[in-house]
């Protein structure tokens, strides 16, 4: 039997010039864990004075991961933080009650000709702490616990695996690890993570006899142990935790209440969240939709 539950296929979104593949959430499998929102972004070649320009925005009750492997990323947000993500380098935004934030091209690079790809993410806050206060917390890639295992580089952004544990918050059980494979060569992932699904982000894996292509997911059986071989070099990224209840998402608002989304709803509409200090005149409006 395999040891696949489901493969899940990218859909493309423009974010506004600048091409996404989404995979969560999907119809048939709207979380992995406390992941509810995994987005691929790029590669993208930008020209001078292009580039991701995304206007300040709200969240809540969720916190988000933003990982890059190629290219910078400006974060400003409500809190007053003001960090240039770089590769290797992750952001973890917790959102709690609501923060504000926008996302753009450093200054510094915005006239250059460069490449932007990573992946950004969101994971569920358990019930009691939704309403926590919004934070911020910047990880320099020296941070990042990196190993080899079985002569496959790995490292651990968040939670435990392979015997090291990452330094990155957490507030349930989460994983989240990237792994570069040559072709041939092969990883297990182990059952100790209730929900465990791989993403092949360049190449191709094997998976229990089951070719996995690049920009899909894989979402794995409970309680299998798992070993995927590289049909051709490949980068992948696995993702996991505890299983949580489901989440209702509108826009950028996630919660386990309906009414608290239609409060949020409110508040953006009626100006009621806080200001990016720097970035105030611009905002995304509200969906109506």
């Amino acid at each position: 039997m395999s040891k696949i539950e489901w493969i899940i296929e990218p859909r493309e979104k423009d974010l506004g010039g600048f091409v996404v593949r989404r995979i969560l959430p999907y119809a048939k499998k709207r979380q992995v864990g406390p992941w509810l929102f995994f987005d691929h972004m790029g590669p993208a070649v930008f020209a001078p004075g292009e580039g991701l320009n995304v206007r300040p925005h709200p969240h809540i009750n969720l916190a988000t991961v933003t990982y890059l492997f190629e290219g910078h990323v400006h974060h400003r947000d409500s809190l007053g933080n003001d960090e240039v993500i770089s590769p290797g380098d992750i952001n973890l935004m917790v959102a709690g009650r609501g923060i504000v934030h926008s996302e753009r091209e450093p200054a510094e690079t915005a006239q250059q000709t460069r490449k932007t790809h990573g992946l950004q993410l969101w994971h569920a806050l358990p019930e009691a702490d939704e309403e926590t206060d919004p934070a911020f917390y910047h990880y320099d890639a020296a941070d990042i616990p990196a190993l080899e295992v079985g002569g496959v580089p790995v490292r651990v952004m968040m939670g435990s695996a392979y015997g090291v544990t990452s330094p990155v918050k957490t507030f349930a059980e989460t994983l989240y690890l990237e792994a570069r494979l040559a072709a041939a060569q092969s990883l297990e992932i182990s059952a100790d993570t209730p929900e465990r699904a791989v993403y092949v982000v360049t190449g191709a894996v094997d998976i229990d006899g089951t070719v996995v292509e690049a920009a899909h997911m894989a979402v794995l059986k409970a309680g299998e142990v798992v070993t995927l071989t590289a049909v051709a070099d490949s980068q992948i990224a696995v993702v996991g935790g505890e299983p949580f209840t489901e989440r209702h998402i509108y826009w950028n608002f996630v919660s386990s209440r309906k009414e608290r989304i239609e409060q949020a709803k409110a508040d953006w509409r009626e100006g009621r969240f806080p200001k990016v200090p720097g970035d105030e005149i611009e905002f995304i409006p509200l969906p109506e939709a």
